[in-house]
């Protein structure tokens, strides 16, 4: 294990916050991946801190359900089923359909401004590009629609489901096709927002969700026949 990776400094915010926030990350770009099991000794030496506090941001991180502690097996990085995952796509549909319309309705212009010009950087890119720099640049993509919707509890509940949406983006971004594809649904997705049509940008919004849902139900179908 990289010691750089997880190290911590004990200046700042509480140390708590700042292990949860290390073993998030470690979640979610992958170094920790899906039924993987976290070993408290290990990490507990890496992050040089004691195992009280080490499993109290483990308990933090089991309530985004980012890890499940099983009694008598210790913890491990959560594993999203298929069903899970279609249930998050579900509710990310309703939600996401609701901050592009509200984006439409409230956004300002320096915020209309600052979303195409991260559209533009997440299509300048280019190939090849890491699942990172794609994940990164989408979030910064939702965040300032979240931030310009106008619905502070729909920015709330997409803030609280994106820990999950994000592994989710990690198996529909990696599948074939699927950027190009998805740079498409977020152009006309902006072109919307930007003409002020509130009833396109719901639509689009809804539509770019349930075909991320349908590429990453494929990828659950993959994985299922591989392991046969």
């Amino acid at each position: 294990m990289n010691d750089d990776v997880l190290s911590i400094s004990r200046e700042s915010s509480s140390l708590r916050s700042q292990v949860s926030d290390r073993l998030r990350q470690a979640i979610l770009s992958g170094r920790f991946p899906p039924g993987a099991k976290l070993v408290e000794r290990e990490l507990c030496e890496s992050l040089d801190i004691s195992r009280t506090l080490l499993r109290e941001a483990l308990q933090h991180l089991q309530a985004e359900g980012l890890i499940q502690i099983v009694p008598h097996r210790g913890p491990s990085v959560a594993s999203l089923s298929a069903q899970e995952a279609r249930d998050i796509y579900r509710v990310r549909e309703s939600l996401e359909a609701l901050a592009g319309e509200g984006f439409a309705r409230h956004a300002t212009a320096q915020q209309m401004q600052r979303l195409r010009e991260t559209l533009d950087a997440l299509e300048a890119i280019g190939q090849p590009v890491s699942t990172e720099k794609l994940l990164e640049a989408k979030n910064r993509f939702y965040s300032i629609l979240l931030e310009g919707c106008g619905n502070s509890i729909v920015g709330q509940m997409l803030t609280q489901l994106n820990n999950r949406v994000t592994l989710l983006r990690r198996r529909s971004l990696s599948q074939p096709g699927r950027l190009p594809q998805t740079l498409a649904e977020l152009r006309e997705i902006v072109d919307a927002l930007e003409a002020r049509d509130t009833r396109r940008a719901r639509s689009l919004c809804a539509a770019h969700v349930r075909k991320a849902a349908q590429v990453a139900a494929a990828s659950f179908v993959q994985a299922s026949n591989a392991a046969k």
